[in-house]
């Protein structure tokens, strides 16, 4: 499907903006800082009274520290502009829990069962669920291994994670020779148990 065709007569009336930074501490600690800000391009009637066009509803900040293994060290939030001032940030920064996860291995998962729902903030929850990829673009070609040419290296880590990368896909074949695996023929495949169909 193409992109739909932008109508020449639209108006702007929300934006939300998602800002991920990674910056390395030089000690093997990376801080990652994640924010959200909503804006409105009309005045906004809040319960403390009307916000000017642009003027934030929402905007909030979750910032981790992740070792070089993607482990959350330390973790915590902000919300510095809010529909309900006193309540929306009342959490006692229950994003502490996210301390002990790694960012591979069943993080979303686990950030539901954490901070789903009523346990944390929506916004701030749905902001954390785009950390996993961020950080991995932010470490690619300094701690994780893109090329994978040096003898004994590991397959790289996007292989198989894309539909432009697939093992059996022309850009693998040609930019990742060593990693490319021609696709089964059918009669070669395994049959689908029941639990795969």
């Amino acid at each position: 499907m193409t992109l739909p065709q932008a109508a020449a007569q639209r108006q702007l009336k929300h934006r939300r903006q998602i800002d991920v930074q990674v910056y390395t501490r030089g000690n093997g600690l990376w801080e990652v800082d994640a924010t959200l800000t909503d804006t409105k391009t009309r005045v906004a009637n809040m319960i403390d009274g009307p916000r000017p066009p642009g003027t934030p509803i929402h905007d909030m900040l979750l910032r981790l520290v992740v070792n070089e293994q993607l482990d959350i060290v330390e973790a915590g939030s902000e919300t510095r502009w809010m529909p309900y001032t006193g309540t929306c940030n009342d959490h006692d920064d229950a994003y502490g829990a996210l301390v002990g996860l790694n960012l591979l291995k069943n993080f979303r998962q686990a950030l539901r069962e954490r901070l789903g729902g009523v346990l944390g903030c929506t916004h701030i929850t749905e902001l954390a669920q785009v950390l996993p990829t961020a950080v991995v673009q932010a470490f690619a070609g300094e701690v994780i291994d893109t090329r994978g040419t040096a003898d004994g290296a590991s397959q790289p880590f996007q292989i198989d994670r894309c539909h432009a990368l697939r093992r059996d896909g022309e850009v693998v074949r040609l930019h990742y020779p060593r990693w490319y695996r021609a696709a089964a023929a059918p009669s070669d495949r395994e049959p689908l148990s029941e639990d795969t169909r």
